[in-house]
């Protein structure tokens, strides 16, 4: 099997890196198309992998095509590979709030689709991904995927109706874990700790607790009640956090960017059907 990125920024780096990395396919194996020469470098140096800036080239040449493009390009990309797309090609959708009846109803009938929803820490092995089969995908496409996505962190597949809400948490998640770490490395620089240590330590601090959460199966508020002693510094800081609405701040943020992926959606498909 050949793998194709149509798209060569950074979450085709991020995938592509971690597929090659934990050795799913071997680099030669491996290519993206992308109109932007930079971006083709950058992809060519950093993956390993050829690149070409003709998208059905790509198509011709790869068993799996991964759509790694933002999502109003999706109908532009899926307009120009259309002639050369087979019955041998699996599409996977990586791009945010594109349906998979959106991309089906510009390809070929019958043609095996498979949206998924990763994150940019495949980069480093670690990505938190899910997945969703189209109508004409098989089982075997299915473990397939997972397969490929669980080689660089953990996946799950599930109803498509359920891929907005993953985009809000999973998806777009490691942005706020990372204003999270910022800001408390702020903190400890506030307080006097040296920028590089305090980033440091906080950036550990997120990594090992969410270790705790993962390896131990505990609660996390289990796990924060056994930091926490009574009268001490720990329920001091967590009074802070309550009182600046910080876990109804969070809750709100992975409301707001699922919002966002099913606007998106919506308006793909309106203008689907305004081509009609």
């Amino acid at each position: 099997a050949t793998l194709g990125f149509i798209g060569a920024g950074q979450m085709a780096c991020a995938m592509a890196k971690g597929i090659v990395k934990a050795k799913k396919f071997d680099k030669k194996a491996v290519m993206a198309s992308d109109k932007s020469q930079t971006q083709r470098e950058r992809f060519a140096s950093f993956v390993g992998c050829s690149v070409t800036d003709d998208n059905k080239e790509l198509v011709k040449k790869s068993s799996i095509v991964v759509l790694a493009v933002k999502p109003g390009i999706v109908p532009i990309v899926l307009k120009d590979i259309v002639d050369v797309v087979s019955k041998d090609t699996l599409i996977i959708s990586i791009a945010a709030g594109v349906s998979i009846s959106t991309i089906a109803s510009m390809l070929p009938e019958g043609t095996r689709v498979i949206r998924v929803m990763p994150n940019t820490p495949c980069l480093v092995g670690a990505t938190a991904s899910a997945f969703a089969l189209g109508p004409s995908a098989t089982k075997d496409d299915g473990k397939m995927v997972s397969d490929l996505m669980s080689g660089c962190g953990i996946t799950y597949e599930l109803k498509e109706k359920l891929m907005d809400a993953v985009t809000g948490l999973s998806g777009s998640g490691p942005a706020y874990v990372y204003m999270m770490i910022e800001a408390m490395a702020d903190g400890g620089v506030r307080m006097g700790l040296p920028r590089k240590i305090a980033l440091s330590l906080a950036a550990q601090t997120v990594l090992g607790s969410a270790k705790m959460v993962l390896k131990t199966g505990s609660h996390p508020g289990v796990l924060k009640d056994n930091v926490a002693s009574p009268g001490g510094t720990t329920i001091a800081g967590i009074h802070a956090l309550e009182l600046g609405g910080f876990r109804g701040t969070v809750m709100n943020a992975v409301q707001a960017a699922t919002t966002r992926s099913a606007e998106l959606k919506k308006k793909g498909a309106t203008k689907k059907e305004s081509k009609l």
